[in-house]
């Protein structure tokens, strides 16, 4: 076991001597389109069940609602209106209308078969806008996930990454209180919900890995081939970005720099600080509003950050309850 907390570089600290680059994502949510591209990927190449019975949620155009157990890319939807708009204006920011998903070949496509530009500056709108994030695992530097599994099921590979082996989780669900996100889940056949309703009896597809505990590997058997995840390899306008995890981290601050100097005084990084609770994240975002809003903890720790403090705590009341028995064996002898 290595270190619960601050910088770290989480694959050496593993054990690993392969001295190979972390890996991870930047998700850029300034040029999300909410085309859900990711989403269809991640579950096709991952062979990943469907959720539910394929219901509208009501949640605008977002019908998976969350990651969980079977969608380990998420694209949210979120909805602002003008109290919103004029509630974080009133506070001098300026905010950020992504504008109706386009149908058509992507922009950044034509640009670079044309060899121009395409402008991504996203425009004011004083009315009405859409905030949309593709989520996914966050592979934290320090995984609670990782710390508390009692089986090794959980292992951090040489990439940087977290992976969870099917064919060794017991089930047991300790990972799923251990991760600070709430993105690990156990899957579900959805065998206690009824198999009718009243349009007649409801499709029960086979789901594998009922019980077992799941998340995003960040494809983990296309990075030992050398190939990016799927999500980012199939994202349409390049707001997925894969690759070194450090150079990642220096792309995302200029990209934030270059929208702070539009004025676009909103825009945040998320999991970009190593001093944080989790030391930082295997992916990072480029937020446009605050973390709460898509969803997210403000001040994500990991459980087992506390843990040396705790082993001193306890260490300090042993040693007290020692001294306070030999102590009562003097005086009694």
């Amino acid at each position: 076991m290595g270190e619960f907390s601050g910088p770290s570089d989480p694959a050496p600290d593993a054990g690993w001597t392969d001295d190979l680059p972390r890996k991870g994502f930047f998700t850029d949510t300034s040029i999300c389109i909410g085309c859900k591209a990711c989403e269809v990927a991640c579950k096709e190449w991952n062979h990943n069940p469907r959720d539910g019975d394929l219901e509208l949620s009501g949640m605008s155009y977002d019908n998976t609602e969350q990651l969980g157990a079977s969608t380990w890319r998420h694209v949210a939807f979120i909805e602002q209106g003008r109290e919103r708009i004029e509630e974080a204006r009133a506070s001098g920011q300026q905010l950020i209308d992504l504008g109706m998903p386009r149908v058509g070949p992507p922009e950044t496509r034509a640009a670079a078969q044309t060899d121009t530009l395409v402008d991504t500056t996203p425009p004011d709108t004083p009315e009405f806008r859409w905030l949309m994030s593709s989520d996914v695992c966050k592979h934290c530097t320090h995984a609670g996930c990782l710390d508390v599994c009692p089986t090794g099921a959980l292992f951090r590979t040489e990439f940087g990454t977290v992976v969870i082996q099917d064919d060794v989780c017991n089930g047991c669900g300790t990972c799923v209180a251990g991760c600070p996100f709430g993105v690990v889940e156990r899957r579900s056949d959805g065998t206690a919900a009824p198999k009718t309703d009243k349009r007649g009896p409801r499709e029960q597809p086979d789901v594998p890995n009922v019980g077992v505990a799941q998340k995003c590997t960040l494809c983990y058997d296309r990075l030992l081939d050398d190939e990016t995840p799927a999500c980012a390899k199939t994202c349409p306008t390049t707001s997925i970005k894969f690759g070194d995890h450090d150079d990642l981290v220096v792309t995302a601050h200029e990209r934030l720099a270059e929208l702070q100097a539009q004025g676009r005084t909103e825009a945040r990084l998320y999991g970009a600080n190593e001093h944080d609770g989790v030391g930082g994240t295997g992916s990072v975002f480029l937020l446009l509003d605050e973390p709460e809003v898509y969803g997210l903890p403000p001040d994500p720790r990991v459980p087992t950050a506390d843990l040396p403090e705790m082993y001193k705590r306890v260490g300090m009341a042993m040693a007290g309850m020692a001294a306070a028995a030999a102590l009562a064996f003097v005086k009694g002898g």
